[in-house]
Protein backbone atom coordinates (compact mmCIF):
# COMPACT_ATOMS: atom_id res chain seq x y z
CA UNK A 1 0.00 0.00 0.00
CA UNK A 2 2.56 2.24 0.60
CA UNK A 3 4.04 2.77 -2.85
CA UNK A 4 0.60 2.72 -4.15
CA UNK A 5 0.09 5.92 -2.50
CA UNK A 6 3.43 7.25 -3.30
CA UNK A 7 2.50 6.56 -7.30
CA UNK A 8 -0.59 8.19 -7.10
CA UNK A 9 0.68 11.53 -5.53
CA UNK A 10 3.55 11.47 -7.83
CA UNK A 11 0.88 11.60 -11.03
CA UNK A 12 -1.58 14.27 -9.08
CA UNK A 13 1.88 16.34 -9.29
CA UNK A 14 2.26 15.63 -13.25
CA UNK A 15 -1.48 16.15 -14.08
CA UNK A 16 -0.50 19.39 -12.08
CA UNK A 17 1.87 21.13 -14.70
CA UNK A 18 0.79 19.72 -17.84
CA UNK A 19 1.18 22.35 -20.17
CA UNK A 20 4.79 22.68 -18.51
CA UNK A 21 5.52 18.78 -18.48
CA UNK A 22 4.06 19.21 -22.60
CA UNK A 23 7.05 22.20 -23.23
CA UNK A 24 9.71 19.98 -21.45
CA UNK A 25 8.94 16.66 -23.64
CA UNK A 26 8.36 19.39 -27.17
CA UNK A 27 10.71 21.63 -27.19
CA UNK A 28 13.92 19.67 -27.45
CA UNK A 29 12.29 17.42 -30.21
CA UNK A 30 11.78 20.91 -31.94
CA UNK A 31 15.57 21.81 -31.15
CA UNK A 32 16.87 18.64 -32.24
CA UNK A 33 14.69 18.54 -35.84
CA UNK A 34 15.94 22.16 -36.54
CA UNK A 35 20.00 20.97 -35.64
CA UNK A 36 19.02 17.78 -38.28
CA UNK A 37 17.79 20.25 -40.67
CA UNK A 38 20.77 22.84 -40.85
CA UNK A 39 23.30 20.19 -40.34
CA UNK A 40 22.14 17.36 -42.59
CA UNK A 41 19.10 18.14 -44.42
CA UNK A 42 19.84 21.39 -46.09
CA UNK A 43 23.94 20.86 -47.06
CA UNK A 44 22.83 17.37 -48.85
CA UNK A 45 20.24 19.02 -50.85
CA UNK A 46 22.23 21.79 -51.98
CA UNK A 47 24.80 19.26 -52.96
CA UNK A 48 22.41 17.51 -54.67
CA UNK A 49 21.51 20.35 -56.83
CA UNK A 50 25.01 21.36 -58.01
CA UNK A 51 25.43 17.40 -58.89
CA UNK A 52 22.40 18.06 -61.20
CA UNK A 53 23.53 20.91 -62.53
CA UNK A 54 27.00 19.52 -63.72
CA UNK A 55 25.08 16.88 -64.75
CA UNK A 56 23.21 18.96 -67.30
CA UNK A 57 26.24 21.06 -68.63
CA UNK A 58 28.17 17.99 -69.58
CA UNK A 59 28.87 18.41 -72.94
CA UNK A 60 31.20 16.67 -75.66
CA UNK A 61 35.18 17.29 -75.28
CA UNK A 62 34.67 17.19 -71.61
CA UNK A 63 37.25 15.30 -69.06
CA UNK A 64 35.16 13.64 -66.20
CA UNK A 65 35.75 11.21 -63.98
CA UNK A 66 32.96 9.03 -62.82
CA UNK A 67 31.59 7.66 -59.19
CA UNK A 68 33.60 4.21 -59.81
CA UNK A 69 36.78 5.95 -60.51
CA UNK A 70 36.78 5.89 -64.28
CA UNK A 71 38.07 8.58 -65.90
CA UNK A 72 37.48 9.85 -70.01
CA UNK A 73 36.41 12.01 -72.32
CA UNK A 74 33.09 12.47 -73.14
CA UNK A 75 32.64 11.62 -76.78
CA UNK A 76 28.46 12.21 -77.37
CA UNK A 77 25.57 12.99 -75.25
CA UNK A 78 22.63 11.53 -74.89
CA UNK A 79 19.13 13.06 -72.68
CA UNK A 80 19.83 10.41 -69.86
CA UNK A 81 23.23 9.14 -71.02
CA UNK A 82 26.94 9.78 -72.23
CA UNK A 83 29.30 8.36 -74.19
CA UNK A 84 32.61 8.12 -72.67
CA UNK A 85 36.26 7.52 -73.92
CA UNK A 86 38.52 5.86 -71.54
CA UNK A 87 41.43 4.40 -73.96
CA UNK A 88 42.78 4.08 -77.55
CA UNK A 89 43.88 0.89 -78.36
CA UNK A 90 45.77 0.17 -82.38
CA UNK A 91 44.42 4.37 -82.33
CA UNK A 92 41.07 2.85 -82.10
CA UNK A 93 38.98 4.83 -79.14
CA UNK A 94 37.78 2.65 -76.32
CA UNK A 95 33.88 3.84 -75.48
CA UNK A 96 31.84 3.20 -72.93
CA UNK A 97 28.00 4.22 -72.26
CA UNK A 98 26.91 5.43 -68.85
CA UNK A 99 24.24 7.29 -67.11
CA UNK A 100 24.74 10.83 -66.50
CA UNK A 101 24.20 10.96 -63.07
CA UNK A 102 27.36 8.31 -62.61
CA UNK A 103 29.82 11.42 -63.20
CA UNK A 104 31.04 12.66 -59.88
CA UNK A 105 33.31 15.56 -61.66
CA UNK A 106 34.47 17.55 -64.53
CA UNK A 107 38.36 17.74 -64.52
CA UNK A 108 40.56 20.22 -66.04
CA UNK A 109 41.27 20.47 -69.68
CA UNK A 110 44.60 18.18 -70.70
CA UNK A 111 44.47 15.84 -67.90
CA UNK A 112 43.42 12.46 -69.32
CA UNK A 113 46.09 11.54 -71.89
CA UNK A 114 45.71 8.77 -74.32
Amino acid sequence: MLFVSDAMAAGEAAAAGGMEGFLVQVVPLIVIFAVFWFFLIRPQQKRQKEHAKMCEGLTKGDEVMTMGGISGRIEGVDDQSISLQVAAVDGKPVVIRMQRAAVQMVLPKGSIKF
